[in-house]
């Protein structure tokens, strides 16, 4: 919620309704993600604000969507995983199927609703008319199917689990070494050859059962408890520093505490400092992904109170100080009131501090 101003208002009253169509006369875009229906209860459905507000960007994210039998149901990531497919193909193969250990389609749904909101943007700037873009969880997690759903809709048979395999690709996978694990992805026959060469075994590859990647993948049964005890001879130092200098796709597996230690992270920036009002230190935050050759990505403001905007923001929008104390008194606002004679703090800008290794 950095760079973001934070107002608290009761949207269910009309004095509160009537303040969300003030702010929309200067406004690009809505953003909602209520449960379907919610917003029209108060007369702030996008049918209701087209007409006034013909140039608006209506962006609801949803778990099911604005249309279809499902659409009044209320939604959490883990019930999207599990019915959007991703559960069943998630896990050991003898075991039950398993959710993913981020909130994958409540992430991944926000990315999507902000590429619909440029598109319609765009679209904007031709034909000078906002719409609704209709962002369903459920409809994201259909469509990061990928190439399990391509499979499915190859083949037409169900995708047995895996694991921590690849269905098309071997080795592909978590390896157990001396010490703990790495990861191996040997992705192509060249690639596995340089492993071979590695683990000193070029005479696998004089074996039909692994010498081209078909071979692996039907014989996976064989193929992967080999090369786990081939790998388990060593340390994972050891193959991590041996097969990068071969080429060979791998990688250490990191809890977070290294991954925030990782010299290549931090010198992308992807760890940085804010100070926050209230806090005695600097707050340590993630790193936009985004990197641009012009603009530098700009952390203005810190992740905001709970209403800690309200009045500025509608002194900003017009609205008189007598106007804001009524509103505040009947419960349709909030914020801390001032004493008499204290002006009111302008938003704080900060500067974010890129954290570098030492």
């Amino acid at each position: 919620n950095r760079n973001k101003q934070s107002i608290a208002l009761n949207f269910t009253k009309p004095a509160g309704q009537d303040i969300i169509k003030q702010l929309l006369k200067d406004s690009d875009v809505l953003i909602e993600n209520f449960k379907t229906g919610t917003l029209d209860k108060y007369g702030l459905g996008y049918e209701q604000l087209k007409e006034e507000f013909p140039q608006l960007i209506y962006c609801s994210i949803t778990g099911f969507g604005h249309t279809g039998p499902y659409k009044e149901r209320p939604a959490y990531d883990m019930l999207i995983q599990a019915m959007g497919g991703s559960m069943s193909i998630t896990g050991v193969p003898d075991g039950e199927p398993m959710k993913m250990g981020l909130s994958m389609f409540d992430l991944t749904a926000g990315l999507h609703g902000v590429i619909g909101i440029l598109a319609a943007l765009h679209d904007r700037a031709n034909t000078g008319l906002g719409q609704h873009v209709d962002i369903s969880m459920l409809d994201v997690s259909v469509a990061l199917l990928q190439n399990q759903g391509m499979n499915y809709l190859a083949k037409k048979e169900r995708q047995a689990r895996v694991g921590n395999n690849h269905p098309n690709v071997v080795p592909y996978q978590v390896m157990p070494s001396k010490n703990g694990h790495f990861i191996l992805t040997a992705s192509n026959d060249e690639q596995f050859e340089r492993f071979c060469k590695v683990a000193n075994r070029l005479d696998l590859m004089q074996d039909l059962r692994f010498n081209t990647m078909k071979a692996r993948v039907v014989n996976r049964t064989v193929v992967t408890p080999a090369l786990n005890e081939i790998t388990k001879t060593m340390s994972t130092g050891w193959w991590l520093e041996k097969l990068e200098e071969s080429g060979v796709g791998c990688a250490p597996i990191l809890h977070p505490d290294e991954v925030f230690a990782d010299p290549h992270v931090l010198s992308r920036g992807m760890l940085i400092e804010m100070d926050v009002p209230g806090c005695e230190e600097p707050a340590s935050f993630i790193g936009s992904p985004m990197k641009f050759s012009r603009t530098k990505v700009n952390y203005r403001l810190p992740p905001p109170r709970l209403g800690a905007h309200t009045e500025q923001v509608l002194l900003d929008n017009g609205y008189a100080a007598e106007d804001l104390e009524t509103l505040r008194e009947s419960g349709i606002i909030d914020y801390e009131p001032r004493a008499p004679g204290v002006e009111l703090p302008k938003s704080q800008i900060v500067t974010a501090r890129e954290v570098r290794a030492s």
